[in-house]
């Protein structure tokens, strides 16, 4: 398995080299050569594996030689082993078509646990063989961070630095980062939006003496094994509705565009994924896309869903790249075009045949505290403000085929959002005994303007010191 560049400027590479890399050196992404597929002989034959083999078993058709299917698994059972539901990613019907997709069953209680707590494995696999060290940096808007700190915490050959748009994140989020007082973690609170701690974290990577110096490895889903590792859940979840001899569409709150990519991929793969849901909240180029081939930026808005508070969705490139028929020239110019201009005009051609499968949705916040409410009352259910989005996506766009279920992925546990949760509950969860004196740990952060040089000068210190 190899992989190229969305733009088309960088040397193709193999699974190791991607993951190493994270960002291609001409500041695209790095997408497959081919998918890789199963048949539907082979789909049904993985319905009864435990969730463990069942990824391991699709993620080794994209690493190819560099990690073979029998050390995946090992990593797979030793990652989601710490998961508190034995079913790691448990159905919950919501309705007679609608079933929520648990993903906040790990250790930070969000679904990039899925994807980070296999990553670390991965880092620590090649590391080990090549015995070199690297430097991790990130850019959360809420739940990345702290998945990536937990994945990576205490690593020998991994330093971690992760960047938060100051005051924009929900307390828990932000506390489960800044907590972790490990030596190899630091954490970066940035004056400004998730935007500007992602546009932050792409100009180190496209300082190559920096990137070379540092030797920069990237956990945000700019990586495409964190892709790779998100693809198993939606195939669990459709094969357990009845995949591939049934077909089934999905509904994702989303914020960088990457959980919805993976959806996309398991499609690609072979599953009968009919209808991809896009959901967003007041920050809704997305859907607006979606809706009118209207790819504006427009200034981030703080709101109860932080996670999704975001203008720029780095893997809509990876999406786009497919659109324009693998152009890698035309991907390039339309990426630089929104960059500069702050818009992105879609050839119709390419916009309408994302419409035939793809739908956009968007719900303020008072619509969020309102669906919170009604599926409590209509279904027992306790939702989050970003699953909440989900849920009432899939019911604006739920298909006109009534059979077909519809999957929801619950991102984040609701305790995570307390003051949302109590506002339109009366009333948030608990912690769960792990996390129950998380509000009395010391936390260690830094504060930094939006200033990419200062950015890198705290990178550098904090490598150099752990590697002396």
């Amino acid at each position: 398995m190899r992989y190229i560049s969305t733009r088309g400027g960088a040397a193709p590479r193999d699974f190791e080299g991607v993951l190493l890399a994270g960002l291609a050196e001409d500041g695209g992404l790095f997408m497959p050569e081919t998918w890789p597929q199963f048949t539907p002989a082979e789909w049904r034959a993985m319905r009864a594996l435990p969730y463990a083999d069942l990824a391991a078993r699709i993620i080794a058709r994209f690493t190819g030689d560099a990690v073979t299917e029998a050390e995946l698994r090992t990593m797979c059972h030793d990652a989601y082993g710490r998961f508190a539901h034995a079913a790691v990613v448990p159905l919950v019907q919501l309705d007679h078509r609608a079933f929520s997709l648990e993903l906040f069953h790990g250790p930070t209680l969000a679904f990039k646990d899925l994807a980070l707590q296999l990553l670390g494995r991965l880092f620590d696999h090649v590391l080990a063989r090549s015995g070199q060290r690297i430097t991790i940096v990130g850019a959360t808007s809420g739940d990345t961070g702290s998945a990536a700190i937990e994945a990576c915490r205490d690593r020998a050959a991994v330093d971690i630095i992760i960047l938060h748009p100051e005051g924009r994140t929900s307390e828990v989020q932000r506390r489960q980062m800044t907590t972790v007082l490990s030596p190899n973690v630091a954490n970066i609170a940035m004056q400004g939006s998730f935007d500007d701690c992602q546009d932050a974290v792409k100009a180190m990577f496209n300082d190559a003496p920096f990137r070379h110096e540092m030797k920069l490895a990237a956990v945000n889903s700019i990586n495409w094994a964190r892709i790779a590792a998100q693809i198993p859940y939606y195939a669990a979840a459709a094969l357990a509705l009845g995949a591939p001899d049934r077909p089934v569409a999905v509904s994702v709150p989303s914020g960088n565009f990457g959980n919805v990519l993976a959806a996309y991929g398991a499609m690609r793969m072979g599953l009968p994924i009919e209808r991809f849901i896009v959901g967003a909240n007041r920050n809704d180029i997305l859907a607006r896309w979606l809706d009118a081939n209207d790819m504006t930026m427009r200034a981030v808005e703080p709101s109860l869903s932080p996670s999704m508070d975001i203008q720029v969705s780095s893997n809509f490139e990876r999406l786009l790249f497919e659109l324009l028929g693998r152009d890698a020239v035309a991907t390039a110019e339309q990426m630089q075009r929104f960059r500069t201009e702050g818009r992105m005009p879609i050839p119709d051609a390419a916009w309408r045949a994302a419409t035939t499968r793809f739908r956009g949705f968007r719900l303020d916040d008072a619509g969020t505290i309102a669906e919170m409410r009604r599926v409590r009352a209509e279904a027992g259910y306790i939702a989050d403000p970003h699953t909440a989005i989900g849920i009432a996506g899939a019911r604006a766009h739920a298909p006109e085929d009534a059979g077909m279920p519809v999957i929801i992925a619950a991102t984040a546990h609701p305790a995570k959002f307390p003051d949302a949760v109590r506002e339109a509950l009366g009333e948030a969860p608990a912690l769960p005994p792990h996390l129950a004196d998380l509000y009395e740990r010391p936390e260690r952060f830094t504060v930094l303007p939006n200033d990419v040089a200062q950015v890198q000068g705290l990178v550098r210190a904090h490598a150099r010191r752990n590697a002396a």
